[in-house]
Formats: structure tokens, C-alpha cells, sequence
């Protein structure tokens, strides 16, 4: 049996100190986007060569090791979603999928709804797309068209697409952070949906009832033209993937009927310009991808070397002191969360900090009896959580950048992020909703 040791973690650490140092570096020089300089697959490099170093056994043991996790049925599994959700994601905005969706919303929100709706359009739009960063690139710049015509204030206005982009993201069974905790705990898609929509649509309705407040008088103008029939990808996505049919079956399904729609009602789009866009997905997956290799191959060496056991036995200590019971559900759910949450804050990507702690998760589920799609639930609300207020998050920073607001000014604004904490960790005290059937 392999032995607890926390020198076992060192890679970690060493890869953290890497990653968000040279963050806080090129932020102290004015840098923009200082978080994302040094990319995350390059400064887990020394850390991969650390634990190699610190492994026991023959060299090509320690290889062996680290090859093995990089080729783990679920890393596997994982890269192929991804290069599928990319491929759909870049074919069905390249056909206007994103601006029908965006302008049909608008067409159909009365004024006085103007924030709710700016909320609801932002979430379904990143629900079907399945990423945060592109819905807020696709709306931001609408919506803060729309506040200065409407005379609302910016902060809230960016603060809402930012809050209706990651109750998207935190949903959408193409997202990143959905296909990571859902792999890593095994579980199914739709039933990390359903578990994580019955905490997120109290938060939703919340966030809802509020805005409604803030709108006040507002109008809505120089809506463009739209053809319903380019938003059908995206219901179609999301009704096959609700109704439980296969996530690469339902992605490839996308995929198809996007491209269709492009060569059927675009003059200038061919099946050429079709491959063109499956290949852009592709390449727009290449960091999450090469990372979600090098961290598998990571966490085998670690997990061989006794770390992710003492990792997991000091986070039940520290639940314990936060004073949860000893062996209960709620105990695991609350380390869970904790490990996650404390892991964003260090490297500023909640799919990284779910990798990070798939297995560290599941270990933690399986000895306090948490059901494996509970586990995924709180992996990705905990993340979405932390990344949707985080002032060097790269949401964040890309809204402030298109707003030209201070990014600590609008972390205040993001009114769901918050909500959706409290709803989460109220769910954990009381116990519901249940793991089990």
C-alpha cells in the first residue's frame, strides 16, 4: 500500500507557483491578461520533471507511470468531447448561429425587462455553446451598446452577461467544466444536469427578481435581422443532450446540421469553409487539451507516490475543524467544494482546478458516501463560483477590457456568482438535493 507524503505534492505546488507567479509578475508590469502569459501546459512542464524525480522505482517505471495517466480511458474520452465541442462551437457561430440567437432574445425582451433578459439570453446562448469566454465575447459588446442607449449602469450590465454566461457554462453539457467533472466522476451528463439545476434555478430566479429591479426605464434598439432557422444547432444540442443520446452522437449530430445549414443558406460558405471552422475548433481546444494530458500523467505520479492520499486525509481534517461531522455526507460535499474552490483561486481556470482535483474528489466521494453526479455538481458550481468573481480570471478580464471598467469594480456586480454561492452552500447544510435516486 502505497504511503501518505505530502513531498508528493511538491509538482503541484512547484506548477501553482509557476503559473500564478508569473501571473502576478507580468500584472505588476501592467501586462494585459497577466494570468494567461505563461500558458498553463508550458509551466506544468518542471512540475511533470519534479515528480518524475521524486518517483521511486526505475526510471522507466516512473515513465510508465506518467504514460498511463496521460492515456487514462477518461483523459481519452475527455479530449475527444472536447475537440468535438470546439469543432460545433466554431461552425455554428461561423454560420450566425450566436447573432440569431443574440438579436432573436433582444427582438422579443419588452424594456422593462431589459437586465432579466440580458441575463436569460447570456445563459442560454453559453449553455448551447458550452464556454463562458465566447458568450462574453459575443454579447458583452451588445450589451454595453445597450446600457449607454438604455442609460444603465455599465458595471451592472456587464456584470449581468458575465452572470448569465457562467450559469451557462456551469449547465451546458459541451462545457469544458461539465465534460471534466463529469468524466472524472464518473457519472452521466445528464444527471450532473439535473443534480445542478436544482441548486442553480433558485440562484437564476434570485438573481432574476433582483434585476428586474434594476432595470427601470430602459429601451431596446437597432436590433439586426435574424433567421430563426440558425438557432436550430443549438435547441437541437440541448434537446438531445436533456434527453439523455450519447455527448459525442449529440456533438457530431451539431456539427452536421450546422454545416448544412451554412451551405444550404450561405452563398459564400462551402465545404471547405466547413472544414475550416471544424479545424479552428479544434485548435481553439489545444491548451485545455494538452493540459488535460500532461495534469492526467501529473496526477498518476502523484497518486502512485502516496500525495493525493494525504491530500485527501488533510482536507477531512480541516472539514472537521470547519465542524463538520467525522464520516458524514455533508463533511465530504464541504472538502469537496473547499479543494476546488481553493484551487481556482491559485490558477485562475476552473476547468484546470477541476482537473486538478478530479481524482483527489472522487476518492473523497467514495469514503463519505457522495453520489458520484453530487460530486460532479459541486466540482463545477464551486469552480464556476470562483472564476465568475475572480479579478484575474480571464471572464472577468475580458469583460473589463471590452467595458474599459476596473476588473475589482465589476467583480461586485456579478450578482449571480455570489447568489449561486450561498444557494450551493445552503444545499450542502440541508441536505438537498439528494445524491441517490
Amino acid at each position: 500500500m502505497t504511503s501518505k507524503s505530502p513531498l508528493a505534492l511538491l509538482p503541484l505546488l512547484l506548477f501553482l507557483v509557476l503559473f500564478v507567479g508569473s501571473g502576478l509578475w507580468y500584472q505588476s508590469q501592467g501586462v494585459d491578461f497577466a494570468f494567461y502569459q505563461i500558458s498553463a501546459p508550458v509551466a506544468i512542464l518542471p512540475a511533470i520533471a519534479l515528480a518524475i524525480l521524486l518517483g521511486k522505482g526505475h526510471f522507466d517505471q516512473r515513465i510508465e507511470t506518467f504514460i498511463k495517466g496521460v492515456g487514462d480511458n477518461t483523459i481519452i474520452t475527455m479530449i475527444l468531447i472536447y475537440l468535438l465541442a470546439g469543432a460545433f462551437a466554431s461552425v455554428a457561430k461561423s454560420v450566425g448561429g450566436v447573432d440569431a440567437t443574440v438579436n432573436f432574445g433582444l427582438g422579443v425582451v419588452p424594456p422593462s425587462l431589459l437586465l432579466p433578459g440580458l441575463f436569460v439570453i447570456t445563459a442560454f446562448v453559453a449553455t448551447s455553446m458550452g464556454t463562458s469566454m465566447g458568450t462574453i465575447a459575443a454579447i458583452a459588446p451588445i450589451a454595453i451598446g445597450v446600457a449607454e442607449a438604455a442609460d444603465l449602469s455599465l458595471l451592472l450590465t456587464v456584470g449581468t452577461v458575465i452572470g448569465g454566461a457562467m450559469f451557462g457554462d456551469n449547465l451546458s453539457i459541451i462545457s469544458d467544466t461539465t465534460i471534466a467533472a463529469t468524466r472524472t466522476q464518473g457519472c452521466d451528463m445528464r444527471d450532473k444536469f439535473r443534480m445542478n439545476f436544482k441548486i442553480a434555478l433558485p440562484a437564476a430566479v434570485v438573481t432574476l427578481i433582483w434585476l428586474y429591479f434594476q432595470s427601470g426605464e430602459a429601451t431596446i434598439a437597432d436590433i439586426q435581422d435574424y433567421d430563426l432557422i440558425r438557432i436550430l444547432p443549438y435547441v437541437a444540442v440541448l434537446g438531445l443532450a436533456v434527453a439523455g443520446v450519447n455527448v459525442i452522437l449529440v456533438l457530431f449530430s451539431g456539427i452536421i446540421m450546422a454545416g448544412v445549414i451554412g451551405l444550404t443558406m450561405q452563398a459564400d460558405y462551402s465545404v471547405a469553409s466547413w472544414s475550416s471552422d471544424i479545424y479552428a475548433g479544434y485548435t481553439g481546444m489545444q491548451e485545455i487539451l494538452i493540459l488535460s494530458l500532461l495534469i492526467g500523467g501529473l496526477g498518476a505520479l502523484m497518486k502512485s507516490q502516496g500525495g493525493l492520499d494525504w491530500l485527501v486525509s488533510a482536507i477531512e481534517r480541516i472539514s472537521r475543524v470547519l465542524g463538520a461531522k467525522a464520516g458524514s455526507t455533508r463533511a465530504g460535499e464541504l472538502s469537496i467544494s473547499a479543494s476546488v474552490a481553493l484551487t481556482n483561486l491559485c490558477t485562475a481556470n476552473n476547468t484546470v482546478s477541476i482537473l486538478i482535483n478530479g481524482s483527489v474528489a472522487k476518492n473523497i466521494a467514495q469514503r463519505y458516501n457522495v453520489d458520484p453526479k453530487r460530486s460532479a455538481s459541486l466540482l463545477d458550481i464551486f469552480s464556476c463560483v470562483v472564476q465568475g468573481i475572480l479579478p484575474y480570471g480571464a471572464q472577468i478580464l475580458l469583460a473589463s477590457s471590452l467595458a474599459s471598467v476596473s476588473p475589482l469594480d465589476l467583480i461586485g456586480y456579478v450578482q449571480y456568482s455570489w447568489i449561486l454561492a450561498v444557494a450551493a452552500l445552503i444545499s450542502i447544510f440541508i441536505g438537498w438535493p439528494k445524491g441517490a435516486k
